[in-house]
């Protein structure tokens, strides 16, 4: 599923962006995994939990207590749920590249099991007790606003 930002939202951010759970132990996961994997590093990154990541949950009204989506913006598009996964899997290459065609599931099957992944993430995978504490080259990567 993906979503158009209103222009004055949209206008401050960078073309590359992905929103995540910093509590959650799996979205955190991918968070790590596109640090490794985007060679190129295209994208930067904001905690749902910080300013900017509150404000564009609301805009795409989605609960702000309860970050069970991360975002993913390519291009002034955003994206949600495994549509968002699919989308940063196309942008970071070869092999990587080949799990975008989840995006292709029918929605009847796509949106039901990432919402159970979704609801169970804490239980499943954990939660994260302390921040991350990241150095000057993981903070670069933060978009301003987007960390804490």
């Amino acid at each position: 599923m993906a979503h158009s930002l209103p222009a004055d939202l949209r206008d401050q951010l960078p073309p590359y962006l992905i929103v995540f759970d910093g509590e959650c132990v799996l979205c955190s996961g991918f968070f790590n995994f596109m640090l490794r994997h985007d060679h190129d590093n295209r994208f930067q990154f904001a905690l749902a939990q910080s300013d900017l990541g509150t404000r564009l949950y609301r805009a795409l009204d989605l609960p702000t207590d309860d970050f069970e989506t991360n975002l993913v913006m390519t291009d002034g598009i955003i994206y949600q749920r495994l549509d968002a996964f699919a989308q940063a899997m196309n942008s970071i290459g070869w092999p990587w590249r080949a799990l975008a065609a989840l995006r292709f599931l029918p929605r009847f099957l796509k949106d039901p099991a990432y919402h159970l992944i979704a609801r169970n993430r804490y239980s499943l995978f954990g939660r994260a007790q302390t921040c991350m504490i990241p150095n000057d080259a993981l903070k670069a990567r933060f978009i301003p606003g987007g960390w804490g």
